[in-house]
């Protein structure tokens, strides 16, 4: 099963690229003149980027899709979500107070 430490990290890499892969499909849609919502395109981004995060790494790990599992891409799609919306940092702040209060 997946780890607290290797799902942090995924919702590291998730924040991380939405970031880059968004400001570059910005500055391609500024050149051509497209307006855009900013913060759906991060959305939509993160979304995506979760996503295949979740499908590589089990692919590549040989992990077997159960309804844990599914649970855990559901959370990382989601809080990759958040992390576009209000920053990595508020999300893995809120994150560790939960943690904390356990």
């Amino acid at each position: 099963m997946i780890s607290y430490s290797i799902f942090l990290l995924g919702l590291l890499v998730a924040s991380t690229m939405t970031g880059l892969v968004t400001e570059a499909i910005k500055v391609q849609l500024d050149e051509c003149g497209i307006s855009y919502k900013s913060n759906l395109l991060a959305g939509i981004v993160s979304v995506v980027i979760s996503i295949a995060l979740a499908v590589g790494y089990t692919v590549l790990q040989g992990i077997a899709w159960t309804q844990q599992l599914v649970v855990l891409v559901v959370a990382l799609v989601v809080l990759s979500w958040l992390c576009a919306m209000l920053g990595y940092d508020k999300v893995i702040q809120a994150i560790s107070q939960f943690k904390d209060n356990e």
